[in-house]
């Protein structure tokens, strides 16, 4: 293949990648708007006669806890024996943002027996991911990681969005990008947390 062949078909692929990210945040700015479809009183009612962990989980419901790494690794042993489901978010991440309506919605599906817990991952203060988090609230609290090391660390990528699953043995699967559908997610719900 000649180097003008080369250019073309590399010119060829960036702009397909460009269109698809493009796509992925045109998704995102059409799908937040639908995210909060319930309100926070809405879903603790839901989600009332929890389990002790899972219910201190719902009472810090859309709030963005301190502590980093060692924050979540101490909420995970408290956890331990429980399917976990770990989503690493960004409020100025278009894709993050697209995904949020899903995950409201599997978290109070499923928020009886599966733990979810947010990484604010890199955002560049905590009062962005709140006030996100005020127009868009899901059911479990987040935790702070401006320096994004502890989303690294527990995600394996340094890409936003990442999303987690650890069945009750602790044996964990890796999602990379966003959730574009409540199905999509509530599918990988059951076959890496809870069938795991």
């Amino acid at each position: 293949m000649t180097l003008a062949r080369l250019s073309i078909a590399a010119a060829a692929t960036a702009l397909l990648v460009l269109l698809v990210i493009g796509l992925l945040q045109l998704a995102g700015s059409s799908t937040t708007t639908a995210a909060s479809k319930l309100s926070l009183a809405q879903m603790r009612t839901r989600l009332s006669g929890s389990p002790a962990p899972l219910a201190a989980l719902h009472e810090q419901a859309a709030e963005v806890l301190p502590g980093g790494l060692a924050a979540v690794h101490a909420r995970l042993a408290a956890l331990r024996g429980r399917p976990v489901v770990i989503n690493k978010w960004a409020s100025w991440c278009g894709p993050c943002r697209s995904e949020f309506a899903a995950f409201q919605a599997v978290s109070v599906n499923q928020g009886r027996s599966v733990a979810f817990i947010g990484i604010d991952s890199a955002d560049a203060s905590r009062a962005d991911a709140l006030a996100f988090l005020r127009a868009f609230p899901v059911s479990y609290p987040s935790y702070y990681d401006q320096s994004g090391r502890a989303g690294i660390a527990i995600t394996d990528s340094s890409f936003t969005p990442v999303t987690v699953f650890y069945d009750r043995r602790g044996a964990q699967y890796i999602h990379q990008g966003p959730y574009l559908s409540a199905a999509a997610l509530e599918r990988d719900v059951r076959r890496y947390a809870l069938e795991g």
